[in-house]
């Protein structure tokens, strides 16, 4: 497979991080951002002032308000936020090729309609061979060349292979799955799972209080995951437990960042608008939240990280309810 070119959809820190890995890939990199100051800034000085300051790009990398530059690539990285995937996807259809990879690495659930990132982009890009991206993974770490490893799904293992080894490197490090749905279903979840873990370290609770909430949360991910049909090996693996260690254990993580924030007391409202990123936890609660009732899953965490984000519960009570569940058998 022919795969020279890559182009990256969505200039935010992630996208940014993936263009500059690519470029290490040695792989000629076009990112399309709609953000016209984006654009100027990584043509000119190599940077993405707005949403990755500090960090040196590749020269190589060409930043365009072009979407059709960006989708005449080999290859296509689509990293705008969940929430406008149909709508970024659905621009871009007269765009790609047929058979064109378009790889999937937003995380996320679409709120309006419970689906899966996946699923949006079977129904508005039928004619692509789609793929997902997810793992362990902060775009300032992958940007500055840092190690990381990922795992890219592909329903078609040996296409997943074939472009696992274009666009790896021995700083990015991909791993291959054919499970397209655990892959997804872990990015998606533990931006939920981390608020939650932040609430916990907010209101000080504790590292066995956060030890616990993440085991029980991997629990939930594990149960949601059998009952939409993903390998357990999957939830067990990079971009299930390995991507909920690190969201879960750092604030440099959006959203866990928020859920500390909600922990100390400050409202939602005021903490989202005061971040250019999106959070995508957020987003994420209320469609889990639907998936879980809709499969018969029991996921208390996740439900109660949808209360507060919805103002139906306060923290405080969202945690009294948890430890007043009664009491079962851990398996």
């Amino acid at each position: 497979m022919k795969i020279d070119s890559v182009g990256i959809i969505g200039g935010g820190a992630w996208g940014t991080a993936l263009a500059q890995a690519m470029a290490f890939a040695g792989r000629k990199v076009t990112l399309w951002a709609r953000e016209d100051d984006v654009v100027a800034a990584i043509n000119a000085r190599h940077e993405n002032e707005t949403f990755l300051p500090g960090v040196a790009l590749d020269a190589g990398i060409v930043a365009t308000g072009d979407l059709a530059a960006a989708a005449a690539c080999d290859a296509v990285l689509l990293v705008v936020p969940a929430q406008h995937v149909r709508r970024v996807a659905r621009d871009m259809r007269p765009l790609l090729r047929n058979c064109q990879p378009v790889v999937m690495c937003s995380k996320g659930i679409e709120q309006a309609s419970g689906k899966m990132m996946g699923d949006v982009l079977a129904e508005e890009l039928p004619h692509v061979t789609p793929l997902v991206l997810s793992g362990p993974s902060f775009a300032a770490d992958v940007a500055r060349g840092l190690p990381a490893a990922l795992t890219l799904a592909c329903a078609d293992e040996a296409v997943g292979q074939e472009v696992a080894e274009r666009l790896g490197s021995a700083k990015f490090r991909l791993y291959w799955s054919s499970d397209m749905v655990g892959v997804e279903l872990g990015g998606a979840l533990k931006n939920v799972l981390a608020i939650a873990a932040g609430i916990v370290d907010g209101q000080g609770l504790g590292a066995s209080a956060h030890a616990a909430l993440v085991t029980r949360g991997f629990a939930e991910m594990r149960r949601l995951g059998k009952a939409l049909g993903a390998r357990l090996e999957t939830l067990n693996g990079l971009s299930g437990l390995g991507d909920l260690i690190l969201t879960c254990g750092s604030p440099q993580s959006r959203n866990m960042s928020l859920g500390r924030a909600l922990g100390q007391g400050e409202a939602i409202d005021k903490v989202l608008a005061g971040r250019l990123a999106v959070t995508e936890g957020v987003y994420t609660a209320t469609a889990v939240r639907g998936l879980a009732e809709a499969n018969d899953v029991d996921m208390p965490i996740c439900a109660a990280v949808c209360d507060v984000v919805e103002g139906r519960a306060s923290v405080r009570d969202v945690i009294g309810q948890l430890m007043q569940r009664p009491l079962k058998a851990e398996d």
